[in-house]
């Protein structure tokens, strides 16, 4: 039976999640549908009783950056439930919903700032499949990658020394609290736009951490983790003005440190331009590669 997501099927998502996903992004099931609180869709429940168990979902938003698209922020299937059409009928669903309110196109690619993915997970076959067999086509590839936050590794090298450097320079380097918002946001939206305000505000306001660098009283570098996901860090930037002083790196390694220090064992660095930035600076490897796909409606 496919019925509307609802917040009472909240709990019992989780634990098809729980059950479905990879181990890394089973972990912080809880997390994910937290985050995708705003999203709308429709569950398959075992039976014909809309309180049946939760065997599947499939969850929507409007496109924050341009609303006329719909992107799929979640779909999953139970895998003792997989091969029988359940994928069809939810993304069917799904569709309708969209094309009901106008929206013109269906991306599978991530709908910041609330993306717990960029895009499907090429280890997830059965869903790349049964994405292609509903005429998404697969337009780019995108690729997290992976430090290690054990102890001694190079994600973890102390900052102490660089910091030192840098408040040479006239360069400080914090923590970020929330009285540094009212300063960041408008920098933040600026140069990089509003979604990575809205992660940061996030990650500052208690689900993860954020960090600053600081010259004559204004912020001129920043690095967040936790917006989206415990185990993601970003969004990271620096204001050209201040490129090639190695505040990246300080701002990149603090972060990581929190993880770290949260007990987290390994760090998403999600979507990723710079490779070999986040190579040399942590350690970092190209671990999770994402298919991204669309649909005209």
């Amino acid at each position: 039976m496919i019925t509307p997501y609802e917040p009472q099927h909240r709990a019992a998502v989780v634990d098809l999640l729980d059950r479905s996903l990879l181990a890394e992004d089973a972990a912080e099931a809880a997390d994910i549908v937290a985050l995708l609180h705003g999203s709308a869709g429709y569950v398959a429940v075992d039976g014909d009783a809309p309180d049946g168990d939760v065997i599947g979902v499939a969850l929507a938003s409007a496109g924050r950056k341009d609303p006329t698209v719909g992107h799929l922020d979640l779909l999953v299937v139970d895998p003792a439930f997989r091969r029988q059409g359940l994928a069809r009928e939810l993304v069917g669903a799904v569709e309708e919903q969209l094309r009901a309110r106008g929206l013109t196109a269906v991306r599978v690619a991530g709908n910041p700032p609330t993306h717990a993915w960029p895009g499907v997970d090429v280890r997830y076959t059965p869903a790349v499949c049964a994405l292609t067999a509903l005429g998404y086509a697969h337009d780019r590839t995108a690729w997290n990658m992976t430090a290690d936050l054990a102890e001694g590794s190079p994600a973890l090298r102390e900052t102490r020394t660089a910091q030192e450097r840098l408040a040479a320079a006239h360069v400080v380097v914090r923590a970020a609290t929330p009285d540094d918002l009212p300063e960041l946001r408008p920098l933040i939206a600026a140069e990089w736009g509003p979604a990575w305000v809205a992660e940061v505000e996030r990650a500052v306001g208690g689900s993860g951490g954020c960090h600053v660098a600081i010259r004559d009283g204004q912020p001129i570098a920043f690095a967040a983790w936790g917006g989206c996901r415990p185990s993601w860090f970003g969004p990271m930037g620096t204001l050209p003005a201040a490129a090639g002083l190695g505040i990246g790196g300080v701002l990149l390694r603090r972060c990581l440190r929190d993880q770290a220090d949260r007990g987290i064992a390994q760090a998403q660095i999600g979507w990723v331009g710079p490779v070999s930035f986040y190579s040399g600076s942590a350690g970092a490897i190209i671990d999770r590669v994402f298919f991204l796909f669309h649909k005209l409606l």
